[in-house]
């Protein structure tokens, strides 16, 4: 396992790479400042996402957890920049509750790089389950010109 840190407007990040994938993304500071050619690539990807001049991350991904999990995780992922799903919407594709689907945005181990934050519920903003909950996916929204959806 590597890790390394990444500063952004929504925090300070770090990244984790099992394998050759990114396995999470969590808020805080990594145990260790480790090189590689995914990190260093990742790294790359969320500051040009952070200065405004990336709206897709082309990186290998490995997201652990049941089906259900990876399922959410590939549909989020496809969700375009500045646009947002509902909870409900992904739930009628894959045939469960939306409940569901909320916990398994709320488990999303790879946030900003698949996007739970561009999840809502049926009446606009909910909860986020990354450093400053709301406000960091209000922050995340506006970033994307996505706040239209927040008014």
């Amino acid at each position: 396992m590597l890790t390394r840190d990444v500063h952004t407007q929504f925090g300070q990040l770090f990244l984790t790479q099992e394998n050759d994938a990114i396995t999470r993304v969590d808020w805080g500071h990594a145990p260790r400042q480790d090189a590689s050619a995914v990190l260093d690539e990742a790294v790359r990807q969320l500051q040009e996402y952070d200065a405004g001049t990336r709206e897709v991350f082309d990186l290998p991904l490995h997201v652990n957890g049941s089906k259900l999990q990876r399922d959410v995780c590939d549909l989020m992922f496809a969700i375009p920049f500045g646009f947002t799903r509902t909870y409900g919407e992904i739930a009628k594709e894959l045939g469960v509750p939306a409940q569901s689907i909320g916990q398994a945005c709320g488990g999303n181990p790879i946030p900003i790089i698949i996007p739970c934050h561009r999840v809502m519920g049926a009446k606009g903003l909910t909860g986020f389950s990354g450093a400053g909950g709301v406000e960091t996916k209000v922050a995340l929204l506006l970033h994307e010109k996505a706040a239209g959806l927040l008014i």
